[in-house]
Parts: structure tokens; sequence; C-alpha cells
């Protein structure tokens, strides 16, 4: 992956982080604006995720954002909505960094 591509993940994954942000604002206090600015963060990630795609693929593109998306928003639920993940919970996401790192290795060799 280069660093073009890495910076359009890194950038759908702002979007998407902000849009799951604003999802749940929705959800704690309704609004049908909310909603419609959640939406169109969600359409904006996924029109910067189409970059990503055509410079990966669909299979790396999809492995590579699920995870990145992950991690960046547990982040955001533990420091912005105090949510405190289980150990359990924390060890999935690591398998899923070693996975990803795993999926994008360079030449696909170790």
């Amino acid at each position: 992956m280069n660093l073009v591509t890495l910076a359009w993940l890194a950038a759908s994954t702002a979007v998407f982080v902000a849009a799951n942000g604003v999802l749940k604002t929705y959800a704690q206090q309704g609004g049908i604006w909310v909603l419609a600015g959640a939406l169109a963060l969600f359409c904006l990630g996924n029109t910067l995720m189409v970059q990503v795609m055509r410079g990966n693929g669909l299979g790396v593109a999809i492995a590579l954002s699920v995870v990145f998306q992950l991690v960046a928003i547990t982040a955001m639920a533990v420091v912005v909505f105090g949510e405190r993940p289980s150990p359990l919970q924390l060890a999935g996401m690591a398998l899923g960094v070693v996975a990803v790192l795993m999926i994008a290795w360079p030449g696909g060799q170790a």
C-alpha cells in the first residue's frame, strides 16, 4: 500500500469516525437533521473508500477499512463517550490488527 492510498484510508476512517459519533448522538438525543448529517458523512466516507479500492482491490480495501475503523471508533468511544471495552474485546481488536498486517504486508511475504 502506497502513501496516497494510506492517506485516502486515513481520510475515510476519519469521516467514518465522525459519522459514527454523530449517529451515537442521534441514538441518544434524536433529531432528523442529526440523522441526515450522519448519513451524509457515511456517503462521503464510502466515496473516499472508492479510492482505496482502486489502489488495493475490494477485499484488501474493506479488510483495512474495517480494522482501521474498529480501532479508531473504539478510541473515540473510550475518550468521548466513556465506554470501556472488555479484555476479550481488546484481544479481538489486537487479532484484527495482526490480521490486517498480514493481509497488507508488502509482497505478501512476512
